[in-house]
């Protein structure tokens, strides 16, 4: 039973390794979610004082507060890219950002406030040509669009098994071979050890260096059942699927008064997130009355990204997510709710 349970881990190792465009399944290490994924690159490196981590303003704070921290305790520097009108990412001002002392390029695939995606084999390019590894966040883009980390480059790849149709507490973050070569594990233990006496410890090789204690093995099991049903639809479909319905939504937008996008008016370029206020309106209550009144379910806040809200004087904003499990009906449900809650509270 215990050789069972070895060989579907492997299997779902190898799924995701075959998922992601990775040449070698040992480049895939399993941890419990994206969050911990770029927190073991963060401390994982060796930093020297001067070194520059350069981001876009409008990260999640998975990508943000470790580097922050960093800044606080050992002298790291942050250079921050801003974006463009609508959060696009304005690749002329990131090639000029760069100086010598940029060591790590840490930015999101796609963001999950306005659903922007930057260009990321001309990030990696750019970075690379300037000696910078690239670490990318692609909790947001991974479950969407295809994904081929070994044609764009990329050093490292994070990302969460839950927002693609896995079981939750599974992250996995890919890393090439010299990558994770240039790694310490966060946490040591069992599972580790290739060799150990009283006085010297010597680590396994990757992944399972960096994979302390015991696995979460059903739900990197269960991950991989679901990369098996992803794979049968085919990422490309599920992206232009996700496509067609915000052009849905942003075709009936005019209906709502006075409602206002935070991200770009190309529905093409809004990935599977449409983030919105409407006037007079609290983000909390817009989610709240649409639930209430037609079941439709959204988030409100700020989503994890306060420095982007904060920047720009916005206190929030409502945001609808789709996925393949929903249809064109459902965008028409949400607008319908919308239209209802700015007729009944907005003027």
């Amino acid at each position: 039973m215990a050789t069972r349970v070895s060989v579907q881990m492997d299997r779902s190792r190898e799924a995701m390794a075959a998922f992601l465009g990775a040449k070698d399944a040992q480049n895939i290490i399993f941890t419990k979610n994206c969050t911990e994924s770029i927190n073991l690159v963060a401390k994982g490196l060796s930093w020297m004082k001067g070194d520059v981590v350069m981001t876009t303003d409008l990260e999640h704070n998975s990508n943000h507060a470790p580097w922050v921290d960093l800044t606080e305790n050992i002298g790291l520097k942050r250079e921050i890219v801003p974006t463009g009108p609508g959060g696009v990412f304005d690749l002329d001002a990131y090639q000029d950002s760069f100086r010598s002392q940029v060591r790590l390029v840490s930015m999101a695939h796609t963001s999950n406030v306005t659903g922007t995606t930057i260009p990321m084999k001309e990030v990696v390019e750019i970075a690379h040509d300037h000696g910078a590894m690239v670490l990318i966040d692609g909790a947001q883009a991974a479950p969407h669009m295809p994904v081929d980390v070994h044609k764009t480059g990329v050093d490292f790849y994070a990302l969460s098994g839950h927002k693609m149709l896995g079981p939750s507490a599974v992250g996995v973050l890919y890393g090439t071979d010299e990558s994770l070569e240039s790694l310490k594990p966060l946490m040591l233990g069992g599972g580790t050890v290739g060799r150990a006496d009283y006085d010297k410890v010597h680590l396994a090789p990757a992944p399972e260096r960096f994979e302390a204690g015991l696995a979460n093995y059903s739900g990197i099991i269960g991950t991989g059942a679901a990369l098996d049903y992803l794979s049968k639809i085919g990422m490309d479909n599920i992206s232009k699927h996700e496509h067609c319905l915000q052009r849905v939504l942003q075709e009936r937008l005019d209906e709502i008064e006075g409602i206002s996008l935070v991200g770009p008016d190309d529905p093409d370029a809004r990935s599977s997130v449409f983030s919105f206020n409407l006037p007079g309106l609290g983000s909390h209550d817009v989610a709240m009355m649409v639930d209430e009144m037609a079941a439709v379910l959204i988030r409100s806040g700020m989503h994890c990204a306060h420095p982007y809200f904060y920047s720009r004087g916005i206190n929030g904003c409502a945001r609808a997510s789709t996925y393949i499990y929903n249809d064109e009906d459902d965008m028409h449900r949400l607008v319908d709710a919308l239209l209802k809650v700015s007729k009944t509270f907005c003027n």
